[in-house]
């Protein structure tokens, strides 16, 4: 995205050019600073409380498992083969 808008800058107008530096700039500031830095300070800080979850929201939510542990787990349970 940062290339995108920097191309702006090659356009004749300045109204666009501006705009393309200014975007390029807000993209690049975020991708850097607040994402790379401002993000993982916080959520540090906060602990597993960072990753607190309402029982109203968890109940709406499907029950995703992407890695198939709950399967493999299925699997190897003796008390679960016929």
């Amino acid at each position: 995205m940062i290339s995108v808008f920097a191309g702006f800058l090659l356009a004749p107008d300045a109204v666009i050019k501006s705009v393309g530096f200014a975007l390029a700039t807000a993209v690049l500031f975020d991708a850097l600073v607040v994402r790379m830095t401002i993000v993982p300070a916080v959520m540090t800080l906060l602990g597993r409380s960072a990753w607190w979850l309402p029982r109203w929201l968890d109940r709406l939510l499907a029950d995703v498992d992407v890695e198939g542990e709950k399967l493999r787990q299925h699997l190897d349970d003796p008390l679960t083969d016929p």
